[in-house]
């Protein structure tokens, strides 16, 4: 038991711009690429995920202490703090059976590949620790270690179904062959996908409005460069930053989603003679079998749509942490609400507008989730001593990824009448959106190659 937990923690520790091109390069050879062609794209993939986890890092140093400043100049004082999702991670990962959700998550997608229930093989592996987090919450509240890992074996095999429907749709998105983004962050888009249908009706709202289109419309205004200069003038103001502060705001903010681009252009160098090695390797031995390598969700930060609509609904999650009743957490580490953004860009096809409508309905849900979790996520701070809570405050995460699949199958563990209807509600309406979407996706496609 120890030696394999001090195998995960090794390759952990070598951070996932390093160990998944490792795997990168295993499926590579595996796959038959010549060694120097696996490895030269290994290496390029690695470059991209650092290239970007730089660019990400940026715009959140920049945006960050704006929106905190904000949230300071309304006077408002909660108690949960706002950890944000690496705080999550740091205090997940330090929980003694964390290492188990490897075999498990491996488990389950291989089981599942050899019975053809899902197209995708999931190399994401720094994920998993989402998973562990719903096993740690879910035994928190129904005092079983079992019944947490129940829970979380079901949210990878919804992970591996999601991923099946997301492929095409980022092929679409980024022009990257073969790969999906089976993240537990963009599963929400299942319960969203019924309004989502009720906007295609609306003839304002069923129209193409991703960036590009937008900028046929706007011309300059819509270019990155201006959007990003622009909204993070705008938010510098909001923050009262003065003018000169705010015109650096916004060339940090217009530097960020003119590089978002550029960086993910060596994704799709990296992935794309991968993706070819693969798919011919499976031709050879499954006939025309489709499999989609599942990856993290910055290979799509390259869609300046994530990153408008992310800032765009900062000023309105701090004004409902402000006005709605019982909510105790004040957004800081999680503000720049990717647990949303991401979903519902790929969700809505790129739509600007739409994805904001759906930041702006979602906020008041991730907030009550996350005061909701605060007692339990600070229980786990305390007992793993990873991180120290000050007597009389409590530690959350505003944005928790795929928090109201924990609320209620945690609850529906732990016997709770309303937990068990909302896990089946759930469900229903993940089934609804999984062929309602692969019924969508086959005709947008079909129309798209007319």
């Amino acid at each position: 038991m120890d030696f394999l937990q001090n195998i995960v923690e090794y390759i952990l520790d070598m951070g996932a711009p390093v160990f998944v091109p490792l795997i990168m390069l295993v499926i590579g050879l595996i796959a038959r690429m010549k060694f120097k062609d696996a490895l030269s794209a290994a290496i390029i993939f690695g470059v991209a995920f650092s290239g970007m986890s730089l660019v990400v890092d940026f715009m959140l140093a920049s945006i960050s202490p704006a929106a905190q400043s904000f949230a300071e100049n309304t006077g408002i004082n909660l108690n949960a703090v706002d950890g944000g999702w690496t705080t999550a991670a740091a205090i997940t990962w330090s929980w003694p059976l964390a290492f188990l959700m490897f075999p498990i998550t491996v488990g389950i997608n291989i089981v599942m590949l050899a019975f053809k229930l899902t197209k995708t093989l999931n190399v994401d592996m720094w994920n998993v620790w989402g998973k562990i987090f719903t096993a740690i919450l879910v035994m928190f509240l129904s005092g079983s270690v079992v019944l947490g890992f129940v829970v979380a074996s079901i949210q990878v095999i919804i992970e591996l179904k999601i991923g099946d429907i997301w492929g095409k749709e980022i092929e679409d998105l980024t022009g990257i062959p073969g790969v999906t983004v089976p993240h537990h962050m963009t599963i929400i888009a299942s319960l969203l996908y019924p309004i989502d249908k009720l906007m295609d009706k609306v003839p304002f709202l069923n129209k193409k409005m991703d960036a590009e289109a937008l900028r046929d419309k706007l011309g300059v205004f819509a270019e990155n460069h201006i959007m990003g200069g622009l909204i993070g003038f705008l938010l510098g103001l909001a923050a009262n930053y003065g003018i000169q502060d705010s015109l650096v705001l916004g060339i940090q903010a217009a530097t960020a989603l003119t590089l978002f681009p550029m960086v993910s252009k060596l994704f799709m160098q990296a992935l794309s003679p991968i993706s070819d090695a693969i798919s011919e390797f499976m031709k050879r031995r499954f006939g025309d079998r489709e499999i989609f390598i599942g990856l993290d969700w910055p290979i799509l930060a390259g869609r300046n749509e994530i990153w408008v609509s992310a800032i765009v609904i900062i000023p309105v999650l701090l004004l409902f942490s402000v006005i709605l009743p019982g909510n105790a957490v004040l957004p800081f580490g999680g503000i720049v609400n990717l647990s949303v953004c991401v979903a519902v860009v790929l969700l809505t096809r790129g739509n600007l507008v739409r994805s904001i409508i759906y930041g702006v309905i979602t906020a008041p849900v991730f907030l009550y989730i996350s005061t909701y979790f605060a007692p339990y996520i600070t229980r786990l701070a305390n007992e793993t001593g990873s991180v120290n809570v000050e007597a009389g405050s409590m530690l959350t995460w505003s944005t928790i990824e795929n928090g109201e699949f924990k609320l209620v199958f945690a609850n529906a563990m732990a016997g709770e009448w309303w937990g068990i209807l909302g896990a089946i509600v759930w469900l229903g309406l993940f089934i609804i959106f999984y062929f309602g979407r692969k019924r969508d996706n086959e005709k947008y496609f079909n129309e798209a190659e007319k």
